[in-house]
C-alpha cells in the first residue's frame, strides 16, 4: 500500500503530497491561498508544467489552512 504522503500531485515536476506540506510548514501565518500557492510553486516547482495540477494543489493548500 502507497503512502499518501508520497502520492505525486504534480507528474510534471515530480511533486509530492510530502514537498507541498513541507513547503507549507515552513510558513507561520498565511494570507491566503493563492499567495500560498506562489510561494509553494516557487519552493517545489509545482504546476510548472502542464499545469493540470494547479486545482488539486490549491485544495491541498486551502486544507492545510483551514487544519
Amino acid at each position: 500500500m502507497e503512502n499518501t504522503q508520497n502520492r505525486i500531485i504534480c507528474n510534471c515536476k515530480q511533486v509530492s503530497l510530502f514537498d507541498i506540506e513541507n513547503a507549507l510548514q515552513s510558513h507561520t501565518k498565511f494570507e491566503d491561498v493563492e499567495k500560498e500557492f506562489e510561494e509553494v510553486q516557487q519552493m517545489t516547482g509545482c504546476s510548472t508544467g502542464c499545469g493540470g495540477c494547479h486545482d488539486k494543489i490549491m485544495e491541498i493548500i486551502s486544507d492545510y489552512i483551514s487544519g
